[in-house]
């Protein structure tokens, strides 16, 4: 099982956790409201988790310019 982070909004890959097993609230995720998680977290059928997540470079450009909020990808 590997747990995939992505850039929710440029989709770029953040980084990789290979495990056999991790408890969910090791990770946060119970942390997070049945929406959130839904939004967030996508299970697949290998076994693998793909997480949602916000890089830093689109965090600092929605930082600096609120109204990129409005859009759902980001090149920068």
């Amino acid at each position: 099982m590997a747990i995939h982070y992505h850039c929710r909004h440029c989709g770029v890959h953040m980084g990789t956790l290979d495990t056999e097993s991790i408890a969910a609230n090791r990770l946060g995720f119970d942390h997070l409201s049945d929406e959130d998680r839904s939004e967030m977290i996508q299970y697949h059928q290998t076994g693998d988790i793909e997480v949602k997540s916000i890089c830093e470079d689109c965090q600092e450009s929605l930082s600096k310019n609120p109204g990129y909020y409005e859009n759902d990808y980001l090149i920068h």
